[in-house]
């Protein structure tokens, strides 16, 4: 039988795994990415630290996927957290495990697994192709090869994984959802997930710059919690944004029909009593001053202003005036501030996109297009997210790894 060729668009994750695994099957693979290099995106994941996957168990990455995690399955089977980190390390690429079971390089440099990755398809013996893919081209409902400005390239095969529509920068332009689209797949409309988000009022204006650690946020969706965490963020002249923000927006799913505010504790360390504590042994210290002159050791200074306005308290009360009822008020303040969600950022400063090609539509055991023959996907493109802490990552890899292996497989 002849050598199978395959063409793989894009030169992400999701790509460079799929061309590296199709090769090692056995086939000719070629990989196409506009980009003058490969892996764009991988650059800027975690902080440019990459989280590559979480170290946990398959159920627990389904846990983590709200979208159609059930399509999963079989790719977590076929290439698992745990197999992703035996492939880095076989790779040359050291591994370590932070909070919340999150793995990265030892280095941490994201540029690490890029070279890891470029060198792996590489030796498998991937041709790379530095050209802007327009169109894949079909006979008779199966593919026949794609289209790029300058020229066609025949193939027995085509692995889409051209990423989302966030991060168009770095190639993610939605090319993928066109040519789905062509080929006559349903494709849901792409939303942003993992992404800052804009306040209702301007609250958080007055505090633009300011990043907290170590605070609580809670995210409530018509007055129903659905989803805590704690870490770092950021006011922005916007809104909200930073690592915890960004882990709660993945569960904002509904704006426009659902209202979202989140509730801010400022001291999770501290239970009421002993902030309370805390707070009338500050009071003693500053019981002759102005009440906006007595939070200097409790709270950040940009803060201050919005915290005194939201607690209700005459700024100007002298603090041995104030009253336990006003001091409630502040507690409940400190311990639940609360900022008023309009909406998210848009979608080019989302991580991930939410949304893509449909997923009844692609067989979840080889990653195969269920309406043309010799089409895959992977990656990004497919209608599948995740929450942060290399989950997302992960179904890149899984999927990947399942279409390499799949379409190479003839």
């Amino acid at each position: 039988m002849a050598m199978l060729t395959i063409a793989v668009v894009g030169g992400g994750a999701a790509g460079l795994m799929a061309a590296g695994m199709a090769a090692r099957g056995g086939a000719r693979v070629l990989l196409f990415e506009k980009n003058q290099k490969v892996g764009r995106k991988l650059f800027i994941t975690g902080k440019g630290r990459c989280n590559v996957c979480n170290d946990c168990d398959a159920q627990t990455v389904l846990a983590n996927v709200p979208c159609n995690p059930r399509f999963l399955y079989s790719a977590l089977d076929a290439f698992s957290p745990a197999d992703v980190k035996a492939f880095f390390e076989q790779e040359g690429v050291p591994l370590k495990t932070e909070r919340g079971n999150r793995v990265f390089p030892v280095s941490d440099k994201a540029a690490d697994i890029i070279d890891a990755l470029y060198r792996f398809v590489r030796r498998e013996g991937v041709k790379l192709v530095q050209e802007e893919v327009c169109e894949i081209a079909t006979q008779d409902a199966r593919v026949s090869g794609v289209r790029t400005a300058r020229s066609f390239y025949g193939a027995d095969r085509v692995i889409v994984a051209t990423g989302g529509a966030s991060y168009p920068a770095t190639g993610s332009t939605g090319d993928g959802y066109r040519f789905a689209k062509a080929l006559g797949h349903t494709v849901s409309p792409a939303r942003p997930s993992l992404v800052p988000l804009v306040e209702a009022g301007a609250l958080c204006r007055e505090m633009m710059g300011l990043s907290l650690k170590n605070v609580s946020v809670t995210v409530f969706e018509d007055n129903k919690k659905v989803y805590e965490d704690f870490g770092e963020m950021l006011f922005t002249h916007f809104g909200v944004s930073g690592p915890l923000i960004l882990s709660a927006s993945a569960h904002m799913r509904h704006f426009g029909s659902k209202a979202y505010r989140l509730e801010i504790d400022l001291k999770p360390a501290l239970d009421r009593k002993t902030l309370d504590k805390r707070l009338l042994s500050d009071f003693e210290k500053h019981k002759n001053s102005d009440f906006i002159n007595a939070l200097g050791e409790l709270l950040p200074r940009k803060m201050i202003p919005v915290v005194v306005q939201a607690s209700g308290i005459d700024p100007h009360a002298k603090v041995n005036s104030i009253t336990k009822e006003q001091r409630r008020r502040l507690l409940d303040t400190l311990k639940a501030f609360q900022v008023g969600i309009s909406g998210a950022r848009p979608i080019s400063e989302a991580i991930i996109t939410s949304g893509g090609v449909s997923v009844r539509e692609i067989s979840p055991k080889t990653m195969a297009s269920k309406k043309v023959d010799g089409l895959f996907f992977a990656g990004e493109v497919l209608d599948v997210d995740a929450y942060t802490g290399g989950f997302n990552l992960q179904i890149a890899w899984s999927t990947g790894y399942l279409a390499g292996v799949s379409a190479a497989q003839g």
